[in-house]
This record gives C-alpha cells, structure tokens and sequence, in this order.
C-alpha cells in the first residue's frame, strides 16, 4: 500500500506521526513535573517550620505573653513552639544557639532590644528566619522595622507569616580585653564615651516607670564629666583608612540604625547597605554646648540630613561612613551596644557583617530593593473534624532554608 502512495504523502505521514509522538512525549513530561510538584507540596505541608521563641522572663507581662503565643499556634493549627527563657548566666544568644541545635527552624525574640540583640547575634549568618515580639521598654530596632508594639497578637503574625528582610549587623570588639576575638552583636548604635555613661547611669526602676525618656536623667549626671581624647582610624568603603590624631570628644558612636522615638539620631543610617554611620560629638562651653548639641539633633530630624545647625557655635556633630572603625584612647572608658553595658575599654574596633540577618517584617511590596518579597504561606494540614476556612495560615518558608550551610555566631 505505501508504494501506491506518492513520496510527498509519505513524507506527509512521518511529519504527522513525528509530531503526535513529540506531542505525546511533552504531555508525559508535563505530567511528570506537576505530579513531582504536587508531591513536593503534599511533603512541604507535612513539614511545618519549627518555631522556638527565646523569652526574657524578666519583663512585665512575660508570662502572660508565653501563654499568648501558646495559645496563638493552637488557634491557628501550628505545631507547638518551643520557648526557651534566658537567665541569668544564660543570655540570648546562648538560648538561640540551644534552640538551633535542639532543631528550631525560625528563632523569634521576646523581650527587649538587649533580647533582640543577643538572640539576633547567634541567628546572624544562618539564613534562619528571625522574628521580634517586643514587651520591652524601648524595642528601638522593632520600631525601625516597623515591627507592631503593644500588640502581641500583631507582632506574632508579622513573626510568623510575613515578607522578610536582610538586614546588617554590626559588630564590637573590645581588643584590650580578655576575649579580643569576640565581636558583640548591635543592631542600632553602639557607642564608647559619654552614651554609655549616661546609659549605665539610668536607673532601671525609673526605665521601667518613663520608658526610654529616663536615659535624660542619666545624661544630666555626665554633662560635665571629662571629655576623651584618643586615635580614630575610620576605613572608608573605597578601602582607604584615614587617621585622626589626639583628638577631644564627648562620644562616639557607630550607627546601623539611626531613629529612637522623635529624633534621628544618624538620619542617614541604612540597616542593609553593609556600611556603619560613624559620628564624633563633642562639645564646650557647658549647659550652652549641650544646648547647641540638643538643637543640632533637632535640625537633623527635621532636615533628614547629616548636618549640623548652622547656628551652633560650641557643639560639633562630624558625621562620616565607613565599613570599620577603630579607636585608641588615652584613658579606659565604658562602652555600650544597644543599650548594653559592656565595661570599660581603651581600644575598641567596629565592624559590619552586610545583610547577616533575615527579619520577619510587616509585608512590604516586592519591588523594595531592602526586601525579600512576600512569602508564600505554608498550608498547614488541619484536623479532618475541623472546619476548613478561606483564611490565610501563619506559618514559615524555612523548609529550603534549614538545608543551608549554618555559620558559627561571632558574638
């Protein structure tokens, strides 16, 4: 029969059948994929993020909040979280680390900014979610985040559900002390001189009571201490290093973040651009000084800008950016992070670790360059007695993320 057909049909048929078998082969392959997709989902709802919350049990309403959570992941068919409360010779960052090890996919801090601070240092560099509920008194880095304060409900959604960003994380070595190698972890300011001073003089009863405006009182007892004098070496990022010889200033600070409740303090400051915002302050005259130094920080929050109030005539604010900075100083003085005391030091290093740290925040459009984007949630399976709802379920994304490589905590 073929041999009564002309060349052209025959030609004709092969195409055709050529094309039914690829046509054939396609489907198959597209089968394959979906139903490999749809088994890669059936296993990803099976293996819900394991979330451990590292609580400060010392702060008002702790236990309250610990029941809050609990009750959070019941109500919304979690799998039970795990809590791990600091102590005394147990900080953050030690109970971050446990959690990490016990198998916690996502940390989230439950306290303070000294909290966040500590847990946050051990979770830098793991590619682990990190979530916030502040319950403490100046939650400084939670408010630059745009992370809900008072409502825990709130905070425990953003912890669990939302887009995330990349965030730096700066780094302090105090090198004339006993452990030169380790780097304390800050998320906003860290700062030698007179900040710490006035820090360590607040009274904690009276933090409790006024919140962060009780730093004010313990700055009125340093604003006639004397001022430092010392080196400062700042590396720019062009790499160039630039030396400043013998010079006199109240305070120093290195600023990841630079907003606290009504006033930028480094308005210029970004928490992903892998750079630290360096500022010198000094001031003379006494009261007139302080005065001039209180109007420089005015002019700046409403300006948005690093300068200096043309008016002032006895403070200066020099501000500049760097990616390291160190100072050599005459005489031992405190320094801070994050509101921390650290203990005296007369040889001090800052550095920056770019984008170390993925912070759960309020959702934020995908074409931010400082976020991740949306994420996904995660459907969690829920029991066959139980009433299905159109209502999107918090959970995580950390089931690529647990796979990644894990890096040791520096601090």
């Amino acid at each position: 029969m073929l041999s009564s057909l002309s060349p052209v049909w025959i030609v004709l048929i092969a195409i055709a059948v050529v094309a039914v078998v690829g046509v054939a082969v396609f489907l198959a392959v597209q089968a394959y994929r979906k139903h490999r997709l749809a088994t890669a989902i059936v296993q990803r709802d099976k293996a819900p993020v394991h979330y451990a919350f590292i609580l400060n049990p010392s702060k008002p309403g702790a236990e309250e909040v610990k029941g809050q959570i609990l009750a959070f992941f019941e109500s919304h068919h979690l799998a039970e979280p795990m809590i791990v409360e600091t102590q005394l010779d147990k900080d953050g960052r030690d109970c971050a680390r446990e959690a990490m090890e016990r198998g916690a996919d996502a940390i989230v801090a439950v306290g303070g900014d000294g909290t966040v601070r500590t847990a946050a240092s051990a979770v830098a560099g793991s590619d682990r979610p990190f979530g916030i509920v502040p319950i403490g008194t100046g939650n400084l880095f939670a408010r630059n985040m745009g992370i809900p304060i008072g409502d825990v409900d709130a905070a425990l959604t953003v912890a669990t559900s939302h887009g995330s960003r990349k965030v730096d994380m700066g780094r302090l070595a105090l090198l004339d002390s006993e452990e030169p190698e380790r780097k304390h972890a800050f998320l906003i300011i860290a700062g030698i001189g007179f900040d710490a001073a006035m820090i360590d003089d607040t009274d904690p009863a009276l933090k409790k009571n006024i919140s962060w405006l009780a730093y004010f009182v313990g700055g009125v007892k340093n604003l006639f201490t004397p001022r430092y004098h010392g080196d400062v070496t700042i590396i720019g990022t062009d790499g160039k290093e630039q030396t400043s010889k013998n010079i006199s200033f109240r305070t120093f600070m290195a600023g990841n973040c630079g907003q606290i409740p009504g006033f930028s303090l480094m308005p210029e400051a970004a928490y992903d651009d892998g750079i630290l915002d360096f500022e010198l302050i000094d001031t003379t005259g006494g009261l007139i000084g302080w005065a001039n130094l209180f109007g420089d920080v005015v002019h700046q929050t409403i300006t948005r800008k690093a300068e200096q109030n043309p008016l002032s005539t006895n403070s200066s604010v020099d501000q500049t950016q760097g990616v390291r900075a160190r100072i050599r100083l005459e005489k031992p003085a405190l320094a801070e992070v994050d509101g921390d005391i650290l203990g005296k030091t007369s040889l001090i290093e800052f550095t920056v670790e770019h984008r170390a740290l993925c912070v759960r925040v309020p959702e934020v459009p995908a074409t931010m360059p400082d976020a991740t984007g949306v994420m996904e949630p995660v459907k969690v399976p829920i029991a066959e007695d139980s009433e299905s709802e159109e209502t999107p379920t918090p959970t995580g994304d950390g089931q690529s993320e647990t796979s990644q490589e894990r890096q040791p905590s520096k601090d």
